[in-house]
């Protein structure tokens, strides 16, 4: 009797285990959906490294010592940091969703940690920037994610040392379980610092790729305290078991001009995360920003491969973020008031990769061209089973269709052109593209 109980236990264990894990997995589904469907984030690159207007990096690249960086968190304040200014802009720029740096490699907290004093609520601005984004993306309807750098170069127990911040002057020595204890119980913080949030962007293992990183006990911890947080780690290999989505730094799913986006293309929920300029921190001497056209088609483009576009700003050591994003954003925002629909909500279209341009898929029956260079007179699709049953500038004027063979041909009136993108709505009889 003992022992069929002992049974029927086990079996109703085993049975509820499986229940929560199928609820798990649908609510990751749902927020993988949400992802997907929004399309367009802002990325935050802010720390103390914003007071040498020089870059994230710049501990690493001008080779400081721990105690020479350690002089700038004194006099950290940040006087004109709004949040909910802040997220306003993402708004209004079109923005579903915001990733901000909890902590990047130089060790430093952008939050207020329980497990050391290297933090900004240590500073003479005392406040914790994460709590008031956290506050107003909830008032205002985005979503929250932190990045977090799970390299350390000031950490002493980040040993043995990976490839970067060999300068920094720490004893050659160090614990790495205990590191790793410190890594994980931070990331824990953010997870029940802040309510509900969106997610986690890692970054910094390709540092140590021969590390033991935990990664099961981390993935594992997140989605049991915030079970419908999504994990992306940008570590420029194929994805590990426990990732929701996959990162691509400065390129598009599937393309290499920045030389380490080396991965394939899984089948996960895709991101890629763009400067504006050419600096993720704040740099008072890059001015080399990319124009309003230039962003509009990276989103675009980014679309038309299935992918979300996280474009990045630097903001100053005063908190503000600089004119010359904030003049892109409003232009990008303006944008997607008029043409969003071709963006939100849909998926890579049959057309990726064409001389003209990409498209995007709304539904079966719906697909948008977006022409970006102007072809001579007319657009050649190749098809498959179906058929363009009807085309039509986004503005409402017909346009004439020819199909032959296994193709379709697009008539473009003259001065079809629009300045950024003009885009075409096929209403397809059926698809199977």
């Amino acid at each position: 009797m003992r022992t069929g109980l002992a049974v029927g236990t086990w079996l109703l264990i085993a049975v509820f285990c499986a229940s929560l894990s199928m609820a798990q997995t649908k609510q990751i589904e749902k927020s993988q959906e949400w992802f997907q469907d929004s399309r367009f984030g802002m990325f935050i690159h802010w720390g103390v490294y914003s007071l040498l207007s020089k870059g994230e990096w710049v501990m690493n690249n001008d080779k400081m010592p721990v105690v020479e960086y350690e002089k700038l968190w004194p006099t950290f304040n940040p006087v004109n940091f709004d949040a909910d200014a802040w997220v306003r802009l993402a708004k209004d720029a079109g923005m579903k969703y915001i990733t901000i740096t909890s902590k990047h490699h130089d060790g430093f907290s952008m939050y207020d940690t329980q497990l050391n004093d290297y933090k900004i609520t240590n500073t003479p601005f005392k406040r914790d920037p994460m709590k008031e984004l956290a506050a107003a993306c909830e008032k205002h309807g985005l979503r929250l994610f932190f990045y977090y750098s799970q390299l350390d170069w000031r950490h002493k127990d980040y040993f043995p040392r990976g490839k970067t911040g060999q300068y920094t002057g720490r004893p050659v020595a160090g614990d790495w379980d205990r590191y790793m204890d410190y890594h994980i119980g931070q990331v824990r913080e953010l997870c029940t610092q802040y309510g509900e949030i969106g997610g986690l962007w890692f970054d910094g293992w390709w540092d140590r790729p021969d590390a033991d990183w935990k990664l099961d006990e981390l993935y594992g911890m997140i989605h049991e305290l915030q079970p419908t947080a999504l994990i992306g780690n940008n570590h420029h290999v194929n994805p590990f078991p426990g990732e929701n989505f996959q990162n691509f730094e400065q390129d598009l799913p599937g393309e290499n001009t920045a030389g380490f986006n080396k991965a394939g293309v899984s089948r996960l929920p895709l991101e890629t995360c763009l400067t504006m300029n050419g600096s993720w921190g704040y740099n008072e001497n890059d001015h080399k920003f990319k124009s309003t056209k230039e962003l509009i088609h990276y989103l675009v483009k980014a679309a038309g491969f299935g992918s979300n576009l996280l474009l990045n700003v630097g903001p100053t050591p005063l908190g503000e973020i600089q004119p010359e994003a904030v003049e892109r954003l409003k232009e990008v925002g303006a944008w997607l008031k008029k043409n969003g629909k071709t963006i939100y909500d849909t998926r890579s279209g049959p057309w990726v990769r064409q001389q003209w341009g990409t498209s995007t898929r709304k539904d079966n029956n719906t697909i948008y061209l977006h022409v970006l260079e102007s072809p001579q007179g007319m657009i050649t699709l190749p098809l498959t089973d179906a058929i363009v049953k009807s085309a039509k500038l986004l503005n409402g004027k017909k346009l004439k269709v020819m199909h032959g063979g296994k193709k379709a041909a697009i008539m473009l009136p003259e001065n079809y052109e629009d300045p950024v993108d003009t885009i075409i709505e096929l209403t397809m009889c059926e698809s199977n593209l």
